[in-house]
């Protein structure tokens, strides 16, 4: 079997708000864990325990709300990178991910020859998109 990097995200009670909206944008199948569907009761039974995307593309990412007794300390040391060389999709993807959040750099031509942007979508999180556009020269 071989072995696969996956993101985590660790959300503070929006896991699966975020989730169905990165299936949204991203397509494929979620499948969703409450911390009820464990037996949990009260204010903690309809949060996520655990979540799984994965599209069509081959993407995977997972994400649950933060564990009781656990806080989320939001920082810039991790970011999604999203990468290819279908510019129509990932173009359609980095505007839907920074749709409510924040642009930190246009998806447009950079000096290396692909079209690249960032935003930190609605969530929080940073994504950095990059599609390789090959020669423009010609």
């Amino acid at each position: 079997m071989p072995v696969h990097l996956n993101p985590y995200l660790t959300l503070a009670g929006t896991a699966r708000e975020a989730m169905t909206f990165y299936r949204s944008v991203l397509g494929g199948e979620l499948e969703l864990m409450s911390y009820g569907d464990m037996g949990a009761e009260g204010d903690l039974a309809d949060k996520i325990m655990h979540a799984s995307l994965t599209t069509p593309d081959g993407l995977a990412l997972m994400a649950s709300d933060v564990a009781p007794g656990e806080v989320v300390e939001h920082g810039s040391t991790v970011r999604i990178s999203l990468s290819g060389d279908d510019e129509p999709t990932l173009r359609g993807w980095f505007d839907a991910l920074a749709e409510g959040g924040e642009v930190h750099v246009p998806m447009e031509m950079q000096p290396w020859g692909d079209m690249f942007g960032q935003c930190a979508d609605r969530f929080g999180i940073i994504w950095l998109v990059n599609a390789a556009v090959g020669d423009q020269t010609a």
